[in-house]
């Protein structure tokens, strides 16, 4: 009779203890040699795909259950609203590019790490203009801050190691500090965001990487500036710098 094949974990747990104070995560290569994911947790071992879902389900033939609505929302038209199912898959989704999000941090890999927060974004964007109701909607939103600070983090970084330098990092959580602020200011609560955790510690990192970049003020901080003090003929020539700079990069 053949030997049957173990099915238990334990030689994995036991090599690979479980650290509470850290985010344990590596990547390993799976049957097919494709690489995988794993994420210690405290009872066992998340396995995640490096692309597409991370669960590496095709929701109804689509990338992601994302897509599958997208999908739905347009053979439907307007009047489409998520159902219960729909919401609590959505659910699914959301805390499976969570887990992966936080891999992609944990081992530097910053530019998909962005990516599979603008992912996360782009599906809140869709839940709240499909939501069936408030509640469900405030369950998602509570979280936009939390995600916008990722990404921020993660493309500020990305920026330092792709080689555009510590002036388009220091832009970067610019952009990502604005793109908090507008949240706070959709839900009346601006006067709370400079006392924000997450805003400070994008201050901090900003401010970090100035001081050991020796950065100043960002071509953008100039333009900014610039237009308020009316300083219109300076405003045209550092539209145009930023231009140049664009171009280069693409």
């Amino acid at each position: 009779m053949p030997r049957r094949r173990a099915q238990h974990l334990d030689h994995i747990l036991r090599d690979w203890p479980y650290d509470p104070e850290t985010v344990s995560v590596r990547i390993v290569a799976g049957t097919d040699a494709r690489d995988v994911i794993q994420m210690r947790v405290d009872m066992g071992v998340l396995q995640l795909e490096t692309s597409g879902r991370p669960d590496g389900a095709r929701p109804n033939g689509c990338e992601t259950y994302y897509d599958y609505l997208l999908t739905e929302s347009v053979r439907v038209g307007e009047t489409f609203t998520l159902d219960e199912t729909q919401c609590s898959e959505a659910d699914r989704e959301f805390v499976q590019f969570y887990h992966r999000r936080i891999c992609w941090l944990a081992l530097r890999r910053f530019a998909d790490a962005v990516r599979d927060a603008d992912h996360t974004l782009a599906f809140m964007d869709f839940c709240r203009k499909h939501s069936p109701d408030d509640q469900w909607t405030l369950s998602h939103e509570q979280y936009r801050p939390f995600v916008l600070f990722h990404r921020t983090q993660a493309a500020a970084l990305a920026e330092l190691e792709d080689g555009s330098g510590p002036e388009s990092a220091v832009q970067a959580i610019n952009d990502g500090l604005d793109r908090i602020r507008r949240v706070f200011e959709d839900y009346e609560a601006e006067e709370h965001f400079e006392e924000d955790d997450l805003v400070e510690r994008l201050i901090e990192l900003r401010e970090s990487l100035r001081d050991h970049y020796n950065v100043g003020r960002t071509l953008q901080e100039r333009l900014s500036e610039a237009i308020a003090s009316e300083q219109y003929e300076l405003a045209a020539t550092l539209r145009d710098e930023l231009a140049r700079r664009h171009e280069r990069r693409h």
